[in-house]
């Protein structure tokens, strides 16, 4: 009886801490997050670390809340584990000096592969969320998704941020799926990325589990998900107008509508022209004729893009 006595306490501290660090990242959430390109050298042969550096720091003075290392923007599928370390050690240092959110991304189709990725994360203590794609190819059931991710964050170090992408993943959920996962111990929220916005995103946003955001993850779509509810986003194209992109998601939560509405349909048009070509190349191509990156490059399979995608986005960036 004594040793259940003095154990109440502490089940109680501990319970208190998660509840508290729970919503820390909620709030943490709220926001835009840039999933940072990787730059290359000339060629694409290294990464350019210093200009990953000062791209980490430049979306962080423009408002960012937060910075996402090896997501799709990062080409990380064409990153060695030596490069993917790299990047993770210069996003982690920075987010550390800057006291911002830094989401890593992580995952397998796999369950057990995807564990392992999630368990190397204790190398940075100061990562505070995964980005989790549903598992890619394999098109397992509902059921089988939430399987696997009651599986992968019960081993993960930290929270997940489902990476729903149905059409790079081939599988797609519902609100229900979705509202499932959200309700899972160790899921914080879910980057939208269905091409669209239709019944399911209203369902959802409509009707959220405690604890549960959803991020923007189709660029173009982020002011209507505002809209509707969402915390904010992950975005590619944040990283060529940061602060505008800030001030809409700042619109939105203060309700400005007549602010909010005429430069979302800015921002929409210039997330429409940074993806007119395979991402991220015209966002690299962006970032080299500002002068922030050293080389538009990016590894195969992708192509450098063209110059007039570069061009075109140049002009829409004017205009916003």
């Amino acid at each position: 009886m004594t040793h259940d006595t003095a154990a109440a306490p502490v089940r109680d501290l501990d319970d208190a801490r998660d509840a508290r660090d729970a919503r820390t990242l909620r709030d943490a959430l709220s926001g835009i997050h840039v999933p940072l390109v990787t730059p290359f050298t000339r060629g694409g042969e290294d990464v350019a670390a210093d200009a990953l550096e000062a791209l980490a720091h430049e979306v962080l003075d423009g408002g960012a809340a937060g910075i996402v290392a090896l997501g799709t923007t990062a080409e990380v599928a064409s990153l060695d584990e030596g490069e993917r370390d790299l990047v993770t050690d210069v996003c982690a240092r920075v987010c550390a000096e800057r006291d911002a959110l830094l989401t890593v991304g992580a995952g397998a189709s796999g369950t057990r592969a995807a564990e392992a990725s999630l368990a190397r994360l204790k190398r940075w203590p100061q990562a505070r969320a995964a980005l989790v794609t549903v598992p890619p190819f394999v098109r397992p059931s509902a059921a089988g998704v939430l399987a696997h991710f009651a599986r992968v964050a019960d081993a993960s170090p930290v929270p997940l941020i489902v990476y729903h992408i149905p059409y790079r993943t081939g599988q797609s959920l519902d609100a229900a799926a979705l509202r499932a996962l959200g309700s899972l111990d160790g899921v914080a929220g879910v980057k939208y990325a269905t091409g669209s916005i239709g019944q399911d995103a209203v369902d959802l946003l409509g009707d959220l589990p405690d604890g549960f955001e959803v991020l923007a993850g189709d660029d173009a779509y982020l002011s209507p998900l505002l809209a509707l509810g969402a915390a904010g986003g992950i975005l590619a194209s944040a990283h060529l107008a940061t602060a505008r992109f800030a001030e809409l998601a700042a619109a939105w939560r203060a309700g400005d509508v007549a602010r909010a509405r005429p430069l979302g349909h800015a921002l929409a048009r210039l997330s429409a022209a940074a993806f007119t070509e395979p991402n991220p190349a015209v966002v690299k191509g962006v970032l080299h004729a500002q002068g922030r990156i050293p080389a538009p490059d990016v590894r195969l399979p992708l192509l450098p893009a063209s110059q007039a995608a570069v061009r075109a986005a140049l002009g829409r960036l004017a205009e916003t």
